[in-house]
């Protein structure tokens, strides 16, 4: 990292649940990277294994299982931050899961587990019925990390749609926010580009949003759209619509210099 810049990757990933294929794809996609010379890599939501909501889950790890160790090598023999954007972590005998999210540095050391706090459970336009938590148990913790010197919150895909947990991360001073997603594709057509945007404006923060995309089972599709929104409201990166990285520099002398001219931290108001 140099003057204050860091540069990052988020993947762009078309995930089944077969674990294999999609971690042999995760791996080729973040080796790219690190190539490329991203000081941290972002995965996306499920890039492991991905199911629709409404079938059960079949896989599951936990944070000493191989999983979390294969990631933790990777990031070891690159010398890359990464973030596991979400995975399936089993919690008991009872068949339920957690819904996520890692991050890992360049030693191999878990340096934040966010556990996915707002489920999704929605009626699609389609009449498609999504329920998350028929599976998984909601996260309750707010959870940030210290990278390369600065404050990064973890969030998770249907977490974007709840500005007040964007906030909370702010004050507690991050300065980027992490949004692996699996958007869908109806709403994410609408409402993905402007919901990004309206977080990384409203906060004066960085948002990294690592997708999926594409069909994934007969009845689950992804918006994707991969994006790096800088905290101007300004995409600095979207993926088009394939399995690819996108990269781009966080410049923080550049978001301190928004927060002194702008400075809407020092003038919240919570009423």
């Amino acid at each position: 990292m140099e003057n204050n810049i860091l540069i990052v990757a988020a993947v762009q990933l078309n995930s089944t649940d077969k674990v294999s294929d999609n971690l042999a794809k995760t791996e080729k996609l973040i080796y790219q990277a690190a190539k490329r010379g991203a000081n941290l890599v972002a995965l996306p939501e499920n890039f492991a294994y991905l199911r629709s909501e409404s079938e059960a889950i079949e896989y599951s790890q936990t944070l000493d299982g191989e999983l979390v160790a294969w990631i933790k090598k990777l990031a070891e023999q690159l010398g890359v931050f990464i973030l596991a954007g979400s995975f399936p972590e089993k919690l008991d005998e009872s068949g339920k899961i957690v819904n996520t999210s890692l991050m890992v540095d360049p030693q191999g050391k878990i340096l934040a587990h966010y556990q996915k706090i707002h489920l999704f459970d929605a009626t699609l336009a389609d009449g498609t019925v999504l329920m998350e938590s028929r599976y998984v148990e909601a996260g309750s913790e707010l959870v940030s990390a210290v990278v390369a010197s600065h404050r990064m919150g973890l969030t998770i895909c249907y977490d974007l749609r709840f500005p007040e947990l964007y906030r909370k991360l702010t004050l507690a001073g991050a300065e980027v926010i992490f949004v692996p997603s699996a958007f869908t594709l109806q709403t994410g057509r609408d409402h993905w580009e402007p919901l990004l945007r309206a977080r990384a404006i409203e906060n004066q923060v960085y948002i990294i949003a690592p997708a999926q995309f594409g069909q994934h089972t007969p009845r689950r599709a992804s918006y994707g759209r991969a994006m790096i929104v800088d905290p101007w409201g300004i995409v600095l990166a979207k993926a088009s619509d394939r399995e690819c990285i996108i990269m781009a520099e966080l410049d923080f002398d550049y978001l301190q210099q928004i927060r002194t001219r702008m400075p809407c931290k020092q003038h919240v108001k919570l009423i």
